[in-house]
């Protein structure tokens, strides 16, 4: 999930939102400053509810990220590094570049987010006891109850044992200690999230059809994304039981043409693009350190009477938006992060130097390869 502001680090993660979660904090505002809140203290200056609105909205959102800083945390401290948090439409998402070495790991990892929530349940809620018996304004009150309930709401939700939900995570760690097979593990809570998605969706379409409101679009937009969020999990286990074993190096083009950053784009057509055969070029600066990547599809969208003073380094993607790898890591766990700005591609770097390139026609022909010598004689599926 693109993140469009970042918001800065926490923990040594990076943490940045999507401009989705302005319109679902414009709704939880919206409805508590003019449902929620009047119905229960009515009379009240309208001030004060949009206030309380805009205060639990934040509170709320706060809580999302707790949620997710806990998968962050534990994740690395089970050796497993993390990308950033990007906050969103649906919640929050934690990027894990990688995957949990032991069924423990998936275990701690997956059902630390939902017992935060959880714990943030009880916080709310005594809160919201302590300041009733000190007679404090009920508005006050009711905006600690309503975190206190919609935390239990998260934690209770995220348990349901269909993937990419957490429950589908633990359920994917359970069996994978049961079975001793990961990728089997993956695929049936995959395939069991692909199965609540759609009977979220079929009750939301129920409730359109026959009941007052628009709630059941809101179902039906959830079950959609998590019917696709699980039909990509299972292929992604698929795939990374495929290439199983198989290194960065073994896929990579090597000796990648690189071009100075600080070069005009018309300088950069002249002596990198018209004498080469190459789609992608990575760029250094000019100690020779990695400084980006820039693609065709990129410099073909700066206008002919530009190219002479825009610098390539303006148009390339930057180097803390392209995958970095070594020759040595997995392809399987390079493969989630191959999105974004950079086409699809990634540095591979070693000792500083960029010593290749990987892009998607590098893993399609790996993956072919290995469709042709047959299954592994080790898979169950």
């Amino acid at each position: 999930m693109r993140e469009h502001i970042r918001l800065g680090r926490i923990a040594g993660v990076a943490v940045g939102i999507n401009w989705s979660v302005l319109v679902v904090f414009a709704l939880i505002t919206f409805g508590l400053a003019t449902g929620r809140f009047p119905v229960r203290f009515p009379g009240l200056d309208t001030v004060a509810y949009v206030v309380a609105g805009l205060a639990a909205g934040v509170v709320f959102f706060l809580s999302l990220l707790a949620h997710e800083v806990s998968h962050a945390v534990v994740a690395r401290r089970n050796g497993v590094e993390v990308e950033g948090i990007t906050l969103w439409l649906f919640g929050g998402v934690a990027r894990l570049q990688g995957e949990p070495s032991t069924p423990r790991a998936d275990l701690q990892i997956a059902g630390v987010g939902p017992l935060v929530s959880l714990i943030l349940a009880g916080v709310f809620g005594a809160l919201a006891a302590g300041l009733s018996a000190l007679n404090l304004p009920g508005l006050v009150v009711d905006a600690f109850v309503w975190l206190a309930v919609i935390n239990l709401m998260l934690a209770v939700f995220n348990l349901i044992p269909a993937a990419p939900l957490d429950g589908g995570r633990i359920l994917r760690a359970i069996l994978w200690q049961r079975r001793g097979d990961r990728t089997r593990a993956a695929i049936t809570a995959s395939r069991a999230g692909r199965g609540f998605g759609w009977f979220l969706v079929a009750i939301g379409l129920l409730e359109l059809l026959f009941l007052p409101g628009f709630g059941g679009i809101w179902l039906m937009l959830i079950g959609w994304f998590l019917t696709n969020a699980a039909a990509a999990e299972e292929q992604q286990a698929k795939l990374s039981d495929e290439l199983a074993g198989v290194r960065v190096r073994d896929v990579m083009s090597t000796e990648p043409t690189t071009a100075p950053a600080s070069i005009p784009v018309d300088q950069f057509i002249d002596e990198y693009v018209f004498p080469n055969r190459y789609s992608t070029f990575p760029l250094t600066d000019n100690g020779g350190e990695p400084a980006g990547l820039v693609t065709l599809n990129r410099v073909k969208h700066v206008p002919a009477d530009q190219r002479a003073t825009t610098v390539v380094r303006d148009v390339a993607c930057p180097l803390e938006d392209v995958p970095v790898v070594g020759p040595d890591e997995p392809v399987a766990e390079l493969i989630p992060r191959m999105a974004g700005c950079a086409d699809g591609r990634a540095l591979v770097v070693d000792d500083g130097h960029i010593v290749g390139l990987v892009s998607p026609t590098d893993v399609m022909r790996r993956m072919e390869i290995a469709q042709l010598r047959g299954p592994r004689q080790d898979q169950h599926i």
